[in-house]
C-alpha cells in the first residue's frame, strides 16, 4: 500500500504556494517547462559519493522516495511519497533518529522498490523536467544505486539537474560552514523554522518552496550548472 503524504503536505503549504506561485508567474522563463523536486531518505549514510554501485557496502538504500512536479511558474501539478518495502533493508540506529522510519512502517505502508522506480520513471518520461534537489548529488546516487539494484537505468540519468545547496553558497553567513542547510536556508528565506524535516515529502516540498523564492528574490537568475556524471560506467545498466 502506497504511503502517499501528499494532502496533508497540500493544506500545509497551500497559502505558501499561491504566494510563490505569483511572484514567479513572469520570473522563470529561461528553464523547462516542468520542474521536480526530489528528495529521500536513507538506511545510513553512503561512504564514497565516488565509488561504483556495485560496492554494496559504500551505499545504504532508500527507505522513503519522494519527488513533486511544478510548472516553470510554481504552480504544483503533483506529489508522491513512497515509503520503500524491501527485505534487503536494515536502518542504521542513527538514520533511524533522524528520519524515524522502522521496519514496521515499511512494512505496513511501503510498496516494492522497483515499483516506485517505475513511477518515478514514468514521471520523468512524461515531464521531462530541470531535476531539483537540495544536495541533489546525494538523492541523484540513492535513486541511481537503488535502480542498480533493481537492474534498471537510473531513471534520472540523463535530466538537466540544479542543486539549490550548491546555488546558495554566497547565502551562507557563518564562516565555519560552506553550505546551508535545508532548513535553514528556509528559515533564512521565510523567516519561520521549516517544520517535520527529513520526511521526504516535505523537505521536496520546502525544496520547492525554497527555490521559487529564490527566483523571487533574483538570488537565482541561471539555472546552469555542471551536470551530475555518472559515477563510472560499471553504474550504468547497459540494455
Amino acid at each position: 500500500m502506497a504511503f502517499l503524504l501528499c494532502a496533508a503536505q497540500n493544506n500545509q503549504h497551500q497559502v505558501l504556494h499561491k504566494r510563490i506561485f505569483t511572484a514567479t508567474k513572469q520570473a522563470v522563463v529561461n528553464m523547462s517547462q516542468y520542474v521536480l523536486f526530489i528528495d529521500t531518505e536513507t538506511s545510513d549514510v553512503p561512504g564514497d559519493l565516488s565509488k561504483p554501485y556495485s560496492l554494496a557496502s559504500n551505499w545504504p538504500f532508500a527507505v522513503q522516495i519522494s519527488w513533486c512536479v511544478y510548472n516553470k511558474a510554481g504552480k504544483k501539478i503533483k506529489a508522491q511519497s513512497y515509503f520503500i518495502n524491501n527485505r534487503d533493508i536494515q536502518v542504521s540506529v542513527s538514520s533511524l533518529k533522524i528520519h524515524g522510519i522502522t521496519k514496521q512502517m515499511m512494512r505496513d505502508y511501503g510498496v516494492s522498490r522497483n515499483t516506485v522506480l517505475q513511477m518515478l520513471q514514468s514521471d520523468v518520461k512524461q515531464y521531462k523536467p530541470l531535476l531539483v534537489g537540495h544536495f541533489l548529488e546525494l538523492d541523484y546516487h540513492i535513486v541511481g544505486v537503488d535502480a542498480f539494484r533493481e537492474k534498471m537505468t537510473n531513471p534520472l540519468q540523463g535530466l538537466t539537474t540544479f542543486c539549490t545547496m550548491l546555488a546558495t553558497k554566497h547565502l551562507v553567513k557563518n564562516p565555519r560552514t560552506n553550505y546551508l542547510k535545508l532548513g535553514t536556508l528556509y528559515e533564512q528565506l521565510f523567516h519561520e523554522p521549516l517544520g517535520d524535516q527529513h520526511n521526504a515529502l516535505n523537505d521536496a516540498i520546502a525544496t520547492a518552496d525554497c527555490f521559487f523564492e529564490l527566483v523571487k528574490q533574483k538570488e537565482i537568475t541561471n539555472f546552469t550548472q555542471a551536470s551530475i556524471a555518472s559515477i563510472q560506467a560499471t553504474n550504468v545498466v547497459m540494455p
